[in-house]
C-alpha cells in the first residue's frame, strides 16, 4: 500500500523539521512492548523494561496497542516549534481536549475502560496521561535524552546540507527506504494507509524519530500539520559502547576521577554502579557527580529505588572532541615582559 503526498510550490516552500521528545515517547511504548520487533533498539528496550517496574503508565500503554495501526492524534501532536521540550508537548497535548473524541473515533478496534474514560471526560483524561507521560520519560528516556537529541540533530543538520546541494529533492529522496519522491509527489509505502493526499498549501513537517523505527508514520487529516515521523540515520550507534578511556586534555581540567566518571556514563548508570567500575567508595564517587551535575556535565534521574546519572549534550560534545576540543584552545599570553 501507497500514500501518495502532493506538493505545491507553495507546500515545498513550507517544508521544515522538528524534534519531538513526545513524539518519542509515544512510538518508545511499541518497543517497550514488543521489543522482538525491534532490533536496533531491543538493547534500550532490555534496559528499561525493568526500570518501568512500579511507573504507571497503563493508559499511554492502551493508547499505543501493538500491532501498531492508528496512534490517535491527540497524543503527540505536530510540533509546533522546530525544538520543543517535554512540557511544552504536553501543555498541547492537554488543550487538545475538543479533539479526544474524534480521534479516538478515527482509532480502530474496541477500547480498554482506561482509553473509555478519557473518551468520556477528556480534560481528566489528558490529565492522568500528562502525569503518565511525565513519569515514563523520568523513567525510560531522560537518562537517554541527551545522546538521542545529538542524533536528530545531526540528523536535521545532514538534511539541510543536502537541502542546499540539491534543493527538496535531493534532500527528500533519500529519506528513508519506505519513501520515493518523484514529479512533485512523496510516496510513502505504509501497511495500513493508501491513496493520494493534498498538503493544502501547509508544506511538510519532517520530524526524524529515533523510536519510530523500522517504520514511518504519517499525519495528514486535518487540523494538523502534515507530518512525516521517519527514522533517522545512525539509531544502532545510540547503544554501542564506546570508548571508555577519557581524553587526556579532559581529564588535565576536570582531573582523572571525574574525567573517568564522565567517560562511565556511556550508558545511565546509578552511583553503586559507577562506584564498583572506577574502584571509588560509594560517597566518593556521589560526591565527584554532583560536582558534575553542578557543572551541567550530567543529570540526575529518580526511578524507583535508584538515581541514575547520565551525561549532558555538553559532556557529550567534550568527550566527543577529545583532546582536539581543548587542544584548539589558544593558550594565553602573558603580559610579563
Amino acid at each position: 500500500m501507497t500514500l501518495d503526498l502532493t506538493f505545491t510550490a507553495r507546500d515545498i516552500a513550507n517544508i521544515r523539521f522538528a524534534i519531538s521528545p513526545l513524539g518519542e515517547v509515544v512510538t518508545s511504548v511499541r518497543v517497550v512492548k514488543e521489543p522482538g520487533a525491534h532490533p536496533l533498539l531491543r538493547p534500550w528496550a532490555e534496559q528499561v523494561r525493568r526500570r518501568l517496574q512500579g511507573v504507571g503508565w497503563s493508559l499511554l500503554s492502551d493508547l499505543v496497542p501493538v500491532p501498531t495501526i492508528v496512534i490517535a492524534g491527540f497524543t503527540c501532536t505536530p510540533p509546533s516549534t522546530s525544538m520543543p521540550d517535554l512540557g511544552l508537548e504536553l501543555a498541547t497535548m492537554r488543550g487538545a481536549a475538543g479533539r479526544v473524541r474524534s480521534d479516538l473515533d478515527a482509532v480502530p478496534g474496541p477500547r480498554t475502560k482506561r482509553v473509555q474514560a478519557l473518551y468520556d471526560d477528556p480534560e481528566r483524561g489528558l490529565e492522568r496521561l500528562a502525569e503518565e507521560v511525565e513519569a515514563y520519560w523520568n523513567a525510560a528516556m531522560a537518562p537517554y535524552w541527551a545522546r538521542i537529541r545529538a542524533l536528530l540533530e545531526g540528523e536535521i543538520l545532514h538534511r539541510a546540507r543536502l537541502l542546499a546541494e540539491g534543493g527538496a529533492q535531493r534532500m527528500l529522496a533519500d529519506l528513508d527506504d519506505a519513501v520515493t519522491w518523484r514529479d512533485g509527489t512523496l510516496s510513502i509505502a505504509h501497511r495500513h494507509v493508501s491513496g493520494a493526499r493534498s498538503l493544502r498549501g501547509l508544506g511538510l513537517l519532517l520530524v526524524p524519530c529515533v523510536f519510530a523505527s523500522p517504520r514511518v508514520f504519517s499525519v495528514t487529516r486535518p487540523p494538523y500539520q502534515p507530518t512525516v515521523r521517519y527514522p533517522p540515520r545512525g539509531i544502532a550507534t545510540l547503544w554501542e559502547r564506546r570508548d571508555l578511556e577519557p581524553p587526556e586534555a579532559l581529564a588535565a581540567v576536570l582531573g582523572r576521577t571525574r574525567a573517568r566518571l564522565l567517560a562511565e556514563l556511556d550508558q545511565p548508570a546509578s552511583t553503586r554502579d559507577l562506584a564498583q567500575r572506577t574502584g571509588l567508595s560509594e560517597p566518593g564517587a556521589n560526591q565527584h557527580l554532583t560536582a558534575l551535575r553542578r557543572a551541567g556535565l550530567c543529570t540526575a534521574h529518580r526511578t524507583g529505588r535508584y538515581v541514575l546519572y547520565a551525561r549532558t549534550a555538553t559532556a557529550e560534545a567534550l568527550l566527543e572532541r577529545g583532546d582536539r576540543y581543548l587542544d584548539e584552545t589558544p593558550t594565553p599570553r602573558s603580559n610579563s615582559r
